[in-house]
C-alpha cells in the first residue's frame, strides 16, 4: 500500500499535534466536504475541509488538520459529532498494524484529534462506522482482516476488541498471494456486515453483535466470486434487498440479492466496467448508489472514468449507460453530494477533487469545470453522509 511507515504512539501523537486552519462563517447554500489523503513525509495536512456551493458546485478549501500520516479513508459517526479515519500505516508502534484515529466534529465543522488506536493489521485501508454509533469496523488490507473497535460514550475509540483473520489467496499471483480486506459495511438493519476481500475472491457475511463488540461468520451466505475478481467496494441499494460490488482485477461490478433475514448473497449480475473494445489497464475502486435507487456509479483507475449503470430493481440487472472522464489521472474514490445532484471524483495521482453535475432522472454525468487542486485526495465524505 502507499506511503506507509513505522510509527511510535509517541510520534503518532506529536505529528498530530498541530490543530485546525480557522474555517469561514458557514453559508446556507454550502455543504461541507472532508477529503482525506495520502502524506509525504514533510506534509503534516492529512484532512482538508472543503465547501461546496450547492448551486454552482463551486468547491473552496476552508481548513485543513494534521491527521497524522496517511488518513485514507474517513467514516461520520450517526451522531454527526466525531469522525473517525484509517491512517493507512503497515507498521504502528513497533507492530504490523496501522491505526484509525478519531476526531471531533466543532459546529462549524472544524475537527480536533481526540485519540487513535490500532487497528490490529497492516495497512487499513476502510472504516465504517455501525448504525447504532457503538463500534468501528476496521478492513485491513496487508492483515488481511476485519476489526471491531468499541467507540466509548464520548467517541473516543477502545483498543480493539475482535480480528478476524482471512485465509486463503486467488490465481492472481501479485495481487492475490494472500488475504487483502478492503472494505467492511453494515447492512440498514444493524445486523449484518459485508465484508470484501480482494485477494481470496470473497465477500463475507458477518453479524454484528454490538454488545459484545464482536462479528460472527455466515458462511453459508458467503459470496464467492469469479477466481481472480478482486471485490474491492461494496454499495448497498437504498431500498431493494440488492448489494453492489466494485471488482479491481477484472474491470466488472456485480449485482446480489441480500436476504436480510438469513444474512446471505445470491447472485444476478455481472457487468464490464469499461466501453466495449477499450484496451488498456484498469482497475475499478469505488463504488456508489444514487439516492433514487435507479443508477448505480463505479470509478475506472486506468480508463479513468466513471461508470454510469442503471438498475432494473425487480432484478438486479444492469445496463452501462455511461462512461465518462474524471478530467484527472487516478479516481481512486467519489462521492454524491447529499442532495444527489453532484457528483464528486477525487483524482489521486493528479491531485484534484472534479465535480460533475448530475441529472438525477437519466443519472447522466456533465462536466461542470469546477475543481479543486489537493495533494493526493483519496477519500471524499461530506458532513452530511452520516
Amino acid at each position: 500500500m502507499t506511503n506507509s511507515r513505522d510509527l511510535s504512539r509517541r510520534e503518532f501523537l506529536a505529528a498530530s499535534a498541530i490543530g485546525v486552519v480557522g474555517l469561514s462563517a458557514e453559508k446556507v447554500e454550502d455543504d461541507l466536504l472532508y477529503v482525506g489523503t495520502y502524506t509525504e513525509e514533510k506534509r503534516t495536512d492529512g484532512i482538508f475541509l472543503v465547501r461546496m456551493d450547492r448551486r454552482s458546485g463551486k468547491l473552496r478549501q476552508v481548513g485543513a488538520v494534521n491527521a497524522g500520516p496517511n488518513p485514507s479513508f474517513l467514516a461520520i459517526h450517526p451522531n454527526g459529532r466525531v469522525l473517525y479515519a484509517a491512517n493507512e500505516l503497515e507498521k504502528y508502534n513497533g507492530k504490523a498494524s496501522g491505526a484509525v484515529s478519531s476526531f471531533a466534529i466543532a459546529n462549524d465543522g472544524a475537527l480536533t484529534r481526540r485519540n487513535e488506536q490500532a487497528s490490529e493489521g497492516g495497512a487499513p485501508c476502510y472504516v465504517s462506522v455501525d448504525r447504532s454509533g457503538r463500534v468501528v469496523l476496521v478492513a485491513n488490507y496487508a492483515g488481511g482482516n476485519v476489526a471491531v473497535l468499541p467507540i466509548q460514550n464520548d467517541g473516543l475509540l477502545g483498543p480493539v476488541a475482535h480480528v478476524d483473520q482471512h485465509k486463503g489467496k486467488g490465481p492472481n499471483a501479485e495481487r492475490q498471494e494472500a488475504p487483502h480486506a478492503h472494505c467492511i459495511v453494515p447492512d440498514a438493519s444493524n445486523r449484518f456486515a459485508l465484508a470484501a476481500d480482494l485477494g481470496i475472491d470473497r465477500v463475507f457475511v458477518y453479524r454484528i453483535d454490538v454488545d459484545n463488540k464482536t462479528l460472527h461468520r455466515q458462511p453459508s451466505g458467503d459470496a464467492v466470486m469469479k477466481p481472480g475478481a478482486g471485490p474491492r467496494h461494496i454499495a448497498f441499494h437504498p431500498r431493494a434487498p440488492l448489494v453492489f460490488v466494485s471488482n479491481e482485477l477484472d474491470s466488472t461490478v456485480a449485482s446480489f440479492r441480500f436476504d436480510h433475514e438469513r444474512g446471505a448473497l445470491s447472485s444476478l449480475d455481472t457487468r464490464s466496467t469499461l466501453p466495449t473494445g477499450w484496451k488498456g489497464t484498469n482497475y475499478p475502486a469505488d463504488i456508489h448508489v444514487a439516492p433514487s435507487g435507479q443508477h448505480v456509479y463505479v470509478s475506472n483507475r486506468g480508463h479513468n472514468s466513471i461508470a454510469m449503470f442503471s438498475i432494473a430493481t425487480s432484478s438486479g440487472k444492469l445496463n452501462l449507460e455511461q462512461t465518462i472522464s474524471t478530467e484527472g489521472d487516478w479516481p481512486r474514490n467519489f462521492s454524491l453530494d447529499p442532495s444527489g445532484r453532484w457528483l464528486l471524483a477525487a483524482n489521486q495521482r493528479s491531485n484534484s477533487v472534479v465535480v460533475f453535475a448530475r441529472d438525477e432522472k437519466t443519472g447522466r454525468l456533465t462536466s461542470t469545470r469546477q475543481r479543486i487542486e489537493l495533494p493526493s485526495p483519496v477519500c471524499l465524505r461530506f458532513r452530511a453522509q452520516v
